[in-house]
Order: C-alpha cells, then structure tokens, then sequence
C-alpha cells in the first residue's frame, strides 16, 4: 500500500535547537514528540546539542490492520519500526503512545489491540509504552460517536488493558494515561479506587489487588 502524500507541519528548524537545549539544561532527561515518518538527522542533532538524554515518542496507535489506515495517520507500522531502529541505532529512546479503544473495537477488542500494540512497541526496542484512551473532542470522534462507530472506552477497559499490558513489563515499562479519568467511569462508587489503583500500577509496574464493588458488580 502506497500511503498518502505527507506534510510536514509544526516542526522546529535546526537552528533553533541550540535555544530549545539552553531552555531545558537543568533537564537530565528530555521527551520530544514526533511523528514516525519526520524522525531521521534532525534527532541526532538535538540529541547532540542538550545537556541530558533524549528521548522520542511517537504514536504507534495501533497495529490492528484495518483500524490503522482509517485513523488516516498517514504512516505504516514500517515507518514506526524504522524510525525507532534509527533511534536506538543512534542512542536515543523511544516511547510509543498506543490507544486504548479506538474507533471501530468494541471493549474487549480494545484490550487485545491495545496489548498487541503494546508488543509490537516494544519489539522494536520502545523502552516505554503510554496508554492513551481514546477520548472524543476533535470533531472526527464526534462524528464516529453519531455513526455508532466510536464510542470512548470504560475505564475498566483502560484497567484491564493496564493490568494485561504489565505482563510484557520485562520489554520496558507501561504507564496509563489519568488525565479526566472520571468521564470514562460507569460507577461512581468505586471510581475513585479504581483511579488509585491505576495510578499505583503506573508507579510500581505491579498488579495490586482487583477492586471489588458491590455496586456494580
């Protein structure tokens, strides 16, 4: 498959990577982001000019074969596999995003994707993977909403996803994206432990007990 034309938009010239390094130098460690199919020199030359080490993350999304295309953007999973072989080549990390329930799974299709994404990050030497649940507020998800081909992922969705992808924790870590978690929750009850109890994976990489809540069950 020939993908589509690709514009470069919203990345920083070279020149002024000597100023972006001067901003951060108190930094041990930086993260940068970037799409798969913009990585090559230019990383090497922002890696050269800053104090500490860099990082790239970049969004895998997801590996589902038909799901991929239709999120339209506009990379292959061989553009992220060569982007990150050229990074660690290069000494620097890489991160990946994946998405939790993206358009056209249903819940348990977003766990599985979403782990399987997780492996294949990981299989191409990503050091970190983030789980980004699918949230609505673009416009496009909006209108999946109205077709009944979107609809956000349960926050028991993003839970098993994180218990789940934990098991591949000895290729690198995984963390859960918690910003606004509330608006993924069914049961007010017990979401504020199941926030918690994400939260804790996100800072141990260990499995804690399940949450059991009488009122949902």
């Amino acid at each position: 498959m020939t993908p589509p034309p690709f514009r470069r938009r919203n990345t920083r010239p070279p020149a002024e990577y000597p100023g972006i390094a001067c901003t951060v130098g108190f930094a041990k460690h930086v993260v940068v982001e970037s799409h798969p199919r913009l990585v090559g020199e230019k990383a090497l030359r922002l890696r050269d000019v800053l104090s500490g080490s860099l990082e790239v993350a970049m969004g895998l999304e997801t590996v589902h074969p038909q799901v991929l295309p239709r999120l339209n953007k506009k990379f292959e999973l061989a553009h992220f596999s060569q982007a990150a072989g050229f990074l660690r080549n290069h000494g620097i990390a890489v991160r990946a995003f994946v998405l939790v329930k993206p358009p056209f799974l249903d819940e348990s299709e977003g766990v599985e994707w979403a782990v399987k994404s997780s492996a294949f990050a990981f299989s191409c030497g990503a050091t970190v993977v983030s789980l980004i649940p699918t949230r609505p507020g673009n416009g496009a998800m909006e209108r999946l909403m109205a077709t009944g081909e979107f609809s956000p992922p349960r926050l028991a969705t993003l839970e098993k996803t994180l218990e789940s992808a934990l098991n591949l924790r000895g290729s690198g870590r995984i963390f859960a994206d918690t910003w606004d978690l509330e608006q993924f929750s069914r049961c007010p009850a017990c979401f504020e432990k199941r926030r918690q109890r994400i939260h804790a994976m996100n800072l141990s990489q260990r499995i804690p007990p399940a949450i059991d809540c009488p009122a949902c069950g």
